[in-house]
């Protein structure tokens, strides 16, 4: 249940309406748009008298939620969500947000040589892979802790926020210290304990993708779960899903991004480099995504594909990052956005 108060309505107002709420035993969130004040109940709102409720002073409408999803759902906090980096740049907002670099961490040349020549293209953050979850157990797994030092001397040299993939509840302390932006893999958009301890042990953005079979409800409801722990800076993450197509890595799924859009307030970014999983298609696939209303998008950049310790197929280079920013920038203009 949300409680939609009047523009007008006085303090005094708000707050009989939330002890009204409150006796009938469930929490309040109180959530203050630019136009509007909104209470949401959090629990069992089926003993809220909602006809009670209607007539209280300062109270314009109730309205029963039936989605599952409570934090996330735009009903509860309908403005837009934005997420400032400590770069001063934001993921959501009219800007968008470019997270771009290798797919994963190799070198110190590899990752500051990168780092420069993305910053230099206007992106906002630096994506890097030190820990990386594999279907084969023989292939590359990451430089994990040394990978996060390079990530960091990247971060020295250019001043981009870094953003890189956590495996598991024993590295957020790590991350916590070295990490700007948490990203959670596809492969644990599901685990729940790992979400929870986000939510609740640190205050760190966190980059949730979607599963690889989710649907739009089971991945809101993935960030539910570090929201309603305690974290309420969640970035959702398209990348695509699995279907019975084995030409593309995956199918991109933009049509989510409107979904999403409409039913939560959290920002979301698209990644096209693992959604098609061919370099050649990245460039149209960023100008569907921004198009179809995506925040950002997390593109992945090597300065020498061919010889890349994992992923080269879906990198493209520095030099086509640099011809493909000019065209965000212009599409952008047209849907009312920046770069």
């Amino acid at each position: 249940m949300v409680v939609i108060m009047k523009p007008q309505a006085s303090e005094g107002q708000l707050r009989e309406a939330i002890r009204e709420m409150e006796a009938a035993g469930v929490k309040v969130m109180v959530s203050r748009g630019s136009e509007t004040t909104i209470l949401g109940a959090e629990g069992n709102a089926n003993l809220i008298d909602q006809e009670k409720m209607e007539q209280l002073p300062g109270v314009d409408r109730v309205m029963r939620v039936t989605e599952p999803y409570k934090k996330a759902n735009r009903k509860y906090h309908p403005d837009d969500t934005v997420i400032p980096l400590p770069n001063g740049r934001t993921v959501g907002g009219t800007r968008l947000a470019i997270l771009a670099g290798p797919c994963s961490v190799e070198t110190e040349e590899q990752i500051c040589g990168v780092a420069r020549r993305v910053k230099a293209a206007g992106a906002a953050a630096l994506r890097g892979g030190a820990f990386k979850p594999r279907t084969s157990p023989y292939s590359f797994q990451g430089l994990e802790s040394e990978g996060l030092k390079l990530l960091q001397e990247a971060r020295e040299e250019t001043g981009l926020p870094i953003v890189t993939e956590i495996m598991g509840t024993e590295y957020i302390d790590l991350f916590e210290e070295t990490v700007d932006v948490i990203q959670v893999g596809a492969r644990n958009m599901q685990n729940f304990d790992l979400l929870k301890q986000l939510g609740r042990r640190t205050t760190k953005p966190i980059l949730l993708k979607r599963g690889l079979s989710a649907t739009v409800e089971e991945w809101l409801m993935s960030a539910e779960y570090i929201m309603s722990s305690g974290n309420d800076k969640v970035i959702l993450c398209e990348r695509g899903i699995r279907t019975f197509e084995t030409f593309t890595r995956n199918t991109l799924d933009l049509s989510a991004v409107l979904a999403v859009k409409q039913q939560s307030h959290l920002p979301v970014v698209v990644d096209p480099s693992h959604a098609c999983g061919k370099a050649w298609m990245v460039e149209r696939m960023s100008l569907a995504a921004v198009a179809a209303g995506a925040d950002g998008l997390l593109i992945e950049v090597h300065n020498d594909p061919e010889h890349a310790w994992c992923d080269g197929a879906q990198s493209i280079t520095p030099e086509q990052f640099d011809a493909l920013m000019p065209k965000l920038a212009a599409l952008a203009a047209c849907v009312g956005r920046t770069v």
